[in-house]
């Protein structure tokens, strides 16, 4: 067995042993998307959550103030950023700017690849948004936003344990291209679902990490199909590790069930391009 086929096959033991173990959220903001998900939660629980991390506290705050809501005046305090925005808009931002810290690597290779990751991940979540609110759901842009983000998880945790494995001995050859793609294909959507499952992260997020890309997948979820349409979006442009100009976004199934014409998908092909080209939030 060669250096690349072994290296598949230890990542695959390693995954089914448990043994691999490397950070792809922030505990605090996965502890917001919790509280927020009861029905009952309380708006203090946030701002306490959020005061006990000055690190993630100062990041939602800056991001706050960013242009992605520009025409609203300075936020100075957690408190007046709930306020302004709402609960679930700040755990949001926190769950956002969080994950753009961990699409870092100190490999020049890895790391080029984790923001490549990053700005589809971000993209995806901004297509999501503009989908929901176009199509009637604006009261679940904030989800779709977030179902967005999160969607390709499972790559992230993937590129990190080849990082990891990479830098033993045996392996100090890298990893090539081809490997690297075929377990980020073959493994990235099960391991993600798993996280998710792991960190107890509302079912929402489970089902959309779970069946982005299924070929079979339960049309009657709205959100899927918003993140599925935003994700397709961003193949066919190349914003991500895989490029195909020809897809064809009128005549996926995700487009007819979101009832959506050429129109409005060419609207979201701009949407996609100009945020991929300067990404807001980003590094």
């Amino acid at each position: 067995m060669n250096e690349q086929a072994s290296i598949v096959e230890v990542i695959k033991e390693r995954l089914a042993a448990g043994t691999l173990s490397v950070p792809v959220f922030h505990a605090v903001a996965v502890k917001l998307q919790q509280a927020l998900a009861r029905p009952d939660y309380d708006i203090k629980e946030v701002h306490q959550l959020l005061n006990a991390d000055p690190g993630v506290a100062t990041r939602v705050l800056r991001a706050a103030n960013s242009s992605f809501y520009s025409g609203l005046s300075k936020v100075s305090t957690i408190r007046e950023a709930i306020i302004r925005l709402g609960s679930k808009e700040v755990a949001n931002l926190a769950m956002v700017t969080t994950q753009r810290d961990l699409y870092k690597s100190d490999d020049i290779r890895f790391n080029a690849i984790m923001q490549t990751l990053w700005k589809h991940a971000f993209c995806s979540a901004v297509g999501s948004r503009w989908l929901a609110q176009k199509v009637g759901f604006g009261a679940q842009a904030q989800e779709a936003f977030l179902g967005g983000l999160l969607h390709d998880l499972g790559k992230l945790f993937l590129l990190k344990c080849l990082e990891e494995v990479s830098r033993e001995e045996s392996f100090k050859g890298g990893v090539i291209q081809p490997v690297l793609r075929e377990v980020l294909a073959t493994l990235h959507v099960e391991q993600g679902h798993q996280l998710m499952v792991q960190w107890q992260l509302p079912q929402i997020y489970c089902d959309i990490v779970a069946g982005h890309q299924q070929e079979r997948w339960d049309q009657a979820n709205v959100l899927l199909a918003m993140v599925r349409l935003s994700n397709l979006t961003c193949r066919k442009i190349g914003v991500g590790l895989n490029r195909d100009p020809s897809v064809l976004l009128f005549a996926s199934s995700e487009a007819q069930v979101l009832g959506l014409k050429e129109t409005a998908l060419a609207e979201l092909e701009i949407i996609i391009e100009d945020n991929a080209k300067t990404p807001v939030l980003s590094s």
